[in-house]
């Protein structure tokens, strides 16, 4: 299907902070050793400057979507970009851990906000038969941004105050993202009728579906949003999310989110020169090993993007945590055969990492953000990622100390058995979301009122 200029357009710039979603969490990875020998710094300490930006995720995560409920999903992703500005320069100004930290928790509301407006905006922009396709694009904005700070992260290796640049480097995106979305960028089409800006969101239907398909597009936003209201009033409260059948949903949402983080990836990007050391190579080594990573990431998301309009969301999350299952089962027997091996690793990793990166990683955004409805979407997305968020954190913080004083068997063998969980729990719960819009999703699920 034919998409509008200005509908790719909206999205590319939407995804802009995806990129700085990538750069945030993959930029610290290159960092690590330096600022821990610059600061002098214990394992503790050092995972607290890598997680406190997780602290932030979660903080920005739980908050951006009742305050995009008020004052719209454009202006909170236009804060995110000034969030991003004062985190990157505050991380290379730092004199302290203490101030490091809380300029990469800043950094970390801005990313924990992206998190839940660029998937929950494409949604609400995006025609049904492109949604998914259009979906995965905040994922690869997430991919593009992890494997430039992994490239610029190597050529800065050698430079004493390399780290400062590395963690600055979100700086050069976040800049532009704030002008192109002052210039040109149009507001959540849903968002603006549930406000009561139907005129507005008509012209912005226009613009990104084409003049063929604004008005069906319209008026079946209307009539569900009106129907919503009908049955429960303009406002939503945080607590209707327990309530009924949304609770139901709500918990499809949340473990789906939760199973993408405690499945481990962020240990893996965070952490991926720490890993490669394991095995006997060199930083140099490690962190050229680390941006093949990025690489592999990259590519299998554009699978994903590829597949998840034709294959489907569920077919797509079955063949990842399958293949996500099998590359974590060789890395713990690998560790406790004790032939953890430089090549095997790198293979396994990678495998794992496609696997993810054509599943997990694009498509919980966008079944996420598919099934909640039109009501709740902003607030029950926040809820979700934020979830996620509280998981990486988790990951994040301890994965060190479960690699160094558990072993390789331990820490990735935790990750297998919730990668297994998740297998089995969109095998039995989630449904296929595929090629439809989203009033009609919310229908099926027994959500919208009659």
């Amino acid at each position: 299907m034919k998409v509008e200029k200005s509908l790719l357009w909206a999205v590319i710039v939407a995804a802009l902070g995806s990129v700085n979603f990538g750069i945030n969490m993959a930029a610290i990875a290159g960092a690590v050793s330096s600022i821990k020998e610059h600061f002098l710094l214990s394992e503790f300490q050092i995972g607290l400057v890598v997680s406190g930006l997780v602290i932030g995720c979660m903080i920005g995560a739980f908050s951006s979507g009742s305050v995009s409920e008020k004052i719209g999903r454009k202006k909170v992703l236009i804060g995110t970009g000034v969030l991003f500005v004062i985190s990157g320069v505050g991380s290379a100004l730092s004199q302290s851990m203490i101030q490091l930290v809380i300029a990469r928790l800043i950094g970390g509301i801005g990313v924990g906000a992206v998190s839940v407006m660029v998937p929950t905006y494409i949604s609400e922009i995006a025609l049904p038969k492109v949604r998914g396709t259009l979906g995965t694009f905040n994922q690869l904005g997430v991919v593009l941004g992890i494997l430039g700070a992994y490239v610029f992260d190597y050529y800065m290796l050698n430079d004493t105050e390399g780290w400062r640049w590395m963690l600055a480097s979100q700086v050069f995106i976040a800049v532009p993202m704030i002008v192109l979305m002052l210039i040109n960028f149009p507001e959540s089409p849903r968002w603006l009728v549930l406000k009561g800006y139907k005129e507005e969101a008509f012209r912005v239907l226009s613009k990104v579906a084409g003049t063929n398909n604004a008005q069906s597009e319209y008026d079946t936003i209307v009539a569900g949003i009106e129907a919503d209201q009908k049955k429960s009033g303009k406002g939503v409260k945080f607590s209707s999310l327990f309530k009924g059948k949304l609770r139901k949903v709500v918990f499809l949402g949340v473990m789906l989110a939760a199973f993408q983080q405690i499945t481990g990836i962020n240990a893996i990007i965070s952490y991926a020169p720490t890993i490669f050391n394991q095995t006997g190579v060199g930083s140099d080594l490690a962190l050229l090993q680390s941006i093949m990573v990025g690489v592999v990431n990259v590519l299998f998301t554009l699978v994903a993007v590829w597949l998840i309009d034709k294959l489907g969301r569920k077919k797509l999350l079955l063949l990842g945590t399958g293949g996500m299952s099998l590359s974590l089962t060789y890395l713990v027997v690998a560790f406790v055969t004790g032939n953890a091996n430089s090549l095997g690793v790198l293979i396994s990793i990678l495998g794992y990492i496609a696997f993810f990166a054509a599943s997990l990683a694009p498509v919980m955004w966008v079944v996420t953000s598919e099934i909640y409805p039109n009501k709740i979407r902003g607030i029950a997305m926040s809820l979700s990622t934020a979830v996620s968020w509280v998981c990486t954190f988790v990951v994040v913080q301890f994965f060190p100390w479960m690699l160094n004083g558990l072993g390789g068997a331990v820490a990735f063998g935790f990750f297998l058995f919730f990668t297994v969980w998740a297998f089995l729990f969109i095998l039995v719960k989630i449904p296929e979301t595929k090629g439809k819009l989203l009033e009609v999703i919310e229908e099926e699920l027994g959500l919208l009122a009659k």
